[in-house]
């Protein structure tokens, strides 16, 4: 199948150019307005959650009892007590459309102290946003924000819709710079990696096809589902990244091809079969894997599920149909324009890794221990990861979301977002004095729960009331959710039901989301990963072997984060202040991602090993010369995708610089460590069993599997040996 599509290809290139030019043109036009229906906010929180549904009941005529939005105002001449100073500020509430708002207070409105600083020199305005979710109150607050332009005094805005703009605008300014700056490198290393600019030029044109299509693909899907704003940037520069990856392997292929004396047609169509079969298998891998992340119902995680698998396997697709057609079309012009290099010969490449590989596998049992407990080592300081949501921990020390948070936490008497809102649903009225005297008690026993600063019931309406409770912890950190976890232990009163809210409480049911959907993801995870490597390889030892690895692998990454951004290692030379805790949504992202295309080089590799194997029957040599010929491919992937998303280190953003950090150092350690030497050690260990199934899924595999189609396997380039003397 896959040689036909070589072929086909190869010989209607014309007209595959015809298509592709017509769906870059098409798909670019179409894809430039994508931003535009991708909704506000981050789209963290559980859907499903208590919280969210605490939210939808009061946000009808009970009301939430908590400003989504707080404006600080600061003069350096004027106090509050000075006319001037009330009447800029009241000036900007009067300003406000009366439909933007549910309530709004300032000082003035309400003679509170609370709202005054110990100088007497800053004030805010506190206001509630219509709707019951974040994405609604984005939109209405984009609407007003120029509006709290207020002369003479300077602004700060704060509140957790604003805190959730601003980390939205500064990630997509951030991400447009990452791009910027990745992108000639890319075109650099490409450069290097291939010392030719036609060969180099393959995998960059593919790349550009994708990220430009990406952008088509986002907004198909956002036409039949909700994304979130994060997806439109990580989605392109994981298309652009995972495209170089796949054709880079092809074009590597290609050119072996032509070195071993076929003629370019027979050279695409052999790559085509080899090369083009293990993406699509790769392919379909890294994108179900990602389409995992569908099991949690978060607007974030689902967004990066749909998009992610959408653009992954738009990727696929070009390199599979799109770059036959070029190397057919370029031919043996595939090394011109040559960059001259001072290092290697391609003659002599790999035989560092052919000589590492026997290496290790002269002691396979020891190095496969050795390095396991390395890797899970690493992996340790996962254990005591404290995970949360990012907010404005997560922005620049300079944003308003930073600077208005640690103004209401050292300078006014309290900061009025840190509330956590109960609504109880009485049996009947609840303002009846038996049903006022049942919400006090309530309200009270609430009051000794530790971490409360004060509760009060602030509302009635029907069968409905609403308790407000003050706290001053951080909302972000896990001693508050022990706080939730008290209050929703308190028994309501008698026939009334009670559900909490806000960010403390949000929290806690996005943790519990995430914990429900990570076995299901790991389960889907493991099921594809064994059943695409059985149909490609016909083992059911494989798959085992995979997942155990991938996991390695992950292990350091993760590791690494925790001691980085978390504990404050390297925070000075990456440019950020350890919080104490981490966002728990982005491993599940660097997870999907690393897990993918830590898949993608074992099958690169697998497939070359498998295919010397079939035609020796040499387990040792076969994994020395599947080394040898893919691991300057695997390191050279890497290492492009590493500069594509190790970018993210240059952001403002601290998880977006998680994201840089995670993703490299996973594939730092699988391509060195994993590929290296941790894949030839086991599959030594494991010999001739690694291809061992079961009799009845061997004979099912033989006839609906997806053998490697016939063609003799590359030679394998060893080193030089001197001959013995020969003894007279």
């Amino acid at each position: 199948m896959f040689a036909a599509i070589g072929r086909f290809c190869a010989r209607r290139r014309i007209w595959v150019f015809i298509g592709a030019l017509l769906f870059v043109i098409l798909g670019g036009v179409w894809g430039s307005g994508a931003g535009g229906i991708l909704g506000g906010g981050a789209g963290l929180d559980n859907p499903n959650g208590e919280s969210a549904e605490a939210n939808s009941l009061l946000a009808g005529t009970l009301g939430r009892h908590v400003p989504d939005v707080v404006v600080i105002y600061e003069s350096p001449t004027m106090t509050v007590d000075d006319p001037a100073f009330r009447q800029s500020v009241e000036q900007v509430v009067a300003k406000l459309p009366r439909n933007t708002y549910e309530w709004v207070e300032t000082y003035w409105s309400t003679n509170s102290a609370d709202y005054v600083s110990e100088d007497r020199r800053k004030t805010y305005i506190a206001l509630q946003l219509p709707g019951a979710v974040e994405e609604e109150q984005v939109v209405v607050y984009q609407q007003i924000e120029p509006l709290f332009d207020a002369p003479n005094l300077t602004e700060w805005h704060g509140g957790l819709t604003p805190i959730g703009y601003e980390f939205n605008q500064i990630s997509n300014r951030d991400l447009t710079r990452a791009e910027l700056i990745s992108f000639p490198l890319l075109l650099i290393l490409l450069l290097l990696v291939f010392r030719s600019v036609v060969a180099a030029s393959l995998p960059l044109a593919i790349a550009v096809m994708v990220a430009v299509g990406s952008l088509g693909v986002l907004r198909v899907v956002g036409s039949l589902v909700d994304l979130s704003t994060a997806a439109i940037n990580v989605v392109v520069i994981l298309g652009l990244g995972l495209a170089t990856d796949y054709a880079l392997l092809m074009v590597s292929r290609f050119r072996e091809e032509l070195a071993a004396g076929r003629d370019v047609e027979d050279a695409v169509v052999r790559t085509t079969a080899t090369a083009g079969r293990t993406v699509v298998v790769s392919g379909i891998t890294v994108a179900v894997t990602l389409g995992g992340l569908v099991v949690f119902p978060s607007r974030f995680l689902t967004s990066l599920a749909y998009s992610g698998a959408s653009v992954v396997l738009f990727a696929v697709l070009a390199a599979l149909f799109v770059l036959p057609a070029l190397l057919r079309q370029t031919g043996r012009r595939i090394d011109s324009l040559r960059i001259p290099l001072p290092w290697g010969r391609s003659g002599t490449q790999g035989t560092r890794w052919y000589r590492t590989a026997h290496a290790v596998m002269r002691r396979p049992v020891a190095v496969t221990l050795a390095i396991s407990a390395l890797l899970i080592a690493l992996g340790t300081p996962l254990l005591g990861a404290v995970w949360s949501r990012p907010a404005e921990w997560a922005l620049p020390a300079s944003s308003d979301a930073q600077t208005s948070t640690r103004m209401l936490a050292e300078e006014f008497p309290l900061d009025p977002t840190k509330v956590i809102t109960t609504v109880v649903r009485m049996p009947g009225p609840a303002d009846t004095p038996e049903a006022t005297t049942a919400l006090t008690e309530f309200a009270a026993r609430l009051d000794q729960v530790p971490g409360i600063d004060r509760a009060a019931v602030t509302g009635t309406q029907g069968d409905l009331a609403r308790i407000t409770l003050g706290y001053s912890l951080s909302p972000y950190d896990s001693e508050i959710r022990d706080t939730v976890h008290a209050l929703r232990a308190e028994p309501p009163p008698a026939g009334a039901t009670a559900m909490f809210t806000n960010r403390p409480a949000s929290i806690v049911d996005m943790l519990d989301m995430l914990a429900a959907g990570l076995p299901w993801m790991a389960l889907i995870i493991t099921v594809v990963t064994f059943v695409v490597l059985f149909l490609a390889f016909g083992s059911i030892t494989l798959p085992i072997k995979t997942v155990i690895t991938n996991l390695l692998s992950l292990s350091a990454a993760f590791g690494a984060i925790v001691l980085i951004f978390q504990d404050g290692w390297l925070s000075g030379l990456l440019g950020f202040e350890a919080p104490g805790f981490l966002d728990a949504n982005m491993p599940l992202m660097i997870a999907a991602i690393t897990f993918g295309l830590a898949m993608d080089y074992e099958v690169f590799m697998l497939a070359r090993i498998r295919e010397h194997y079939l035609e020796t029957g040499d387990t040792t040599e076969s994994v020395a010369v599947g080394v040898q010929h893919t691991a300057r491919i695997v390191t050279a992937a890497a290492l492009l995708l590493g500069v594509v998303v190790g970018a993210f280190v240059t952001t403002n953003v601290t998880v977006l610089k998680m994201i840089g950090v995670g993703v490299v150092v996973a594939l730092v350690a699988d391509a060195t460590i994993v590929r290296g030497l941790l894949v030839p050690a086991s599959m030594r260990v494991l010999g001739r069993w690694a291809w061992w199934s079961p009799a009845p899924l061997a004979r099912w595999w033989s006839r609906h599997g997806l053998p490697e189609e016939s063609g003799s396997p590359l030679p394998a380039v060893t080193p030089e040996v001197p001959k013995p003397p020969v003894r007279a």
